[in-house]
């Protein structure tokens, strides 16, 4: 008997096992080509995040699309991008245990442009003597905290931090990581702006004193898929840490463009695809996508067939009712959804199916699923 989730190159969507994750081929090279074009006109650099899609196949297609590198928010994702053949990888988050230290240099030995954000002088002291007991350095970006306070060295600490990490034998300070993740979904294209541009101020200071200390052309990582049309007008801004543009998702939409109520900019790439289980009720349908295929966090999942909108149901299912009482699907039905929030909905899922004209056309493992070490 053939398994429930068996599926091969040419399956119709129709005949997908549901809930599963579909990703539209035209519109993910679409967005890919895009963000390359934007970024190339302005002259900045896009290093992707995989923290988004967990895919080292789609991370290799956004690379052969002109990123110059992959961002990666653990080590255990970085270390899984570099064994697939991933190069010029940024480490953004904090490694700080021993096994992650091991991780980190292994990082290093497999990949001569591996690079790691740093925010605490204990911690770097004790990776440079791993990198410079072996003869090595570790080539590295300061994490500036941008007045979120999750990571990073704040503003006023900036030179006394650069001057400490100098000192150490087995660290390269190649510049700056002022990513500002509190700004990418603020709603409202000026009050975004406005608040990106603060950031970006603090940023420019901290590079200043950089600057003076005699760092010369400084890397500034900064910026994300919610930002990037106001980072990429800043002179000192080198990348962008862009990850969602790939996929999209319904809280992004929801954030608004200049003088428009949805951020489009990027096409919807990513779809939950989900079968319509119990029609017993009359005011709506129940749906096999729940919590557990879809994650609660930012804006409600949006069903793609007018008339129609999701509701959470448990953590197996979803409601699909209909506000303008148009007729409601029947039982068997697949309905796509555009995902609440692509990051975490990503992480519970082990395949993308892609798709082109109603087919199945590749399968890519979510093999980064689940590293969040």
């Amino acid at each position: 008997m053939a398994a429930i989730n068996h599926a091969d190159i040419g399956t119709p969507v129709s005949e997908l096992p549901t809930p599963c994750l579909l990703l539209e081929r035209k519109a993910l090279l679409t967005n890919l080509g895009t963000m390359r074009d934007f970024l190339s006109a302005r002259g900045k650099n896009l290093r992707a995040h995989a923290k988004t899609h967990k895919c080292s196949r789609l991370a290799a297609l956004q690379c052969e699309h002109g990123a110059i590198g992959i961002c990666a928010a653990k080590v255990s994702e970085a270390r899984g991008l570099i064994a697939s053949g991933i190069r010029n990888v940024l480490l953004t988050g904090p490694a700080v245990t021993p096994l992650a230290h091991e991780a980190v240099l292994e990082c290093a030995e497999g990949d001569a442009h591996f690079m790691a954000a740093l925010d605490n002088l204990e911690n770097a002291s004790r990776l440079s003597a791993r990198f410079a007991g072996q003869g090595r350095r570790l080539r590295c970006l300061i994490d500036l905290d941008l007045q979120f306070g999750r990571t990073g060295i704040a503003l006023p600490q900036m030179a006394e931090f650069f001057d400490a990490l100098r000192e150490l034998p087995g660290l390269e300070i190649l510049g700056l990581q002022a990513y500002a993740g509190h700004v990418q979904h603020i709603t409202g294209y000026h009050q975004r702006r406005d608040a990106n541009r603060v950031c970006l101020e603090i940023a420019a200071e901290a590079l200043a004193v950089l600057r003076d200390r005699g760092l010369s052309d400084p890397i500034l990582s900064v910026g994300g898929t919610g930002s990037c049309q106001f980072d990429t007008v800043h002179p000192d801004v080198t990348e962008i840490q862009a990850g969602s543009y790939a996929l999209m998702d319904a809280e992004y939409f929801h954030i608004g463009a200049e003088n428009q109520p949805r951020f489009e900019d990027f096409a919807p790439a990513l779809f939950l695809l989900t079968t319509v289980v119990s029609t017993n009720q009359s005011q709506f349908v129940t749906v096999d996508a729940g919590l557990k295929a879809l994650y609660r966090d930012g804006a409600t999942p949006e069903v793609c067939r007018s008339g129609l909108a999701y509701d959470w149901f448990g953590d197996e299912y979803g409601k699909i009712v209909s506000p303008t009482s148009d007729p409601l699907p029947k039982l068997g039905e697949q309905l796509r959804l555009i995902v609440s929030h692509c990051d975490p909905t990503v992480n519970l899922f082990d395949r993308f199916f892609v798709v082109e004209d109603g087919r199945v056309v590749a399968i890519w493992p979510i093999d980064l699923r689940g590293c969040s070490q």
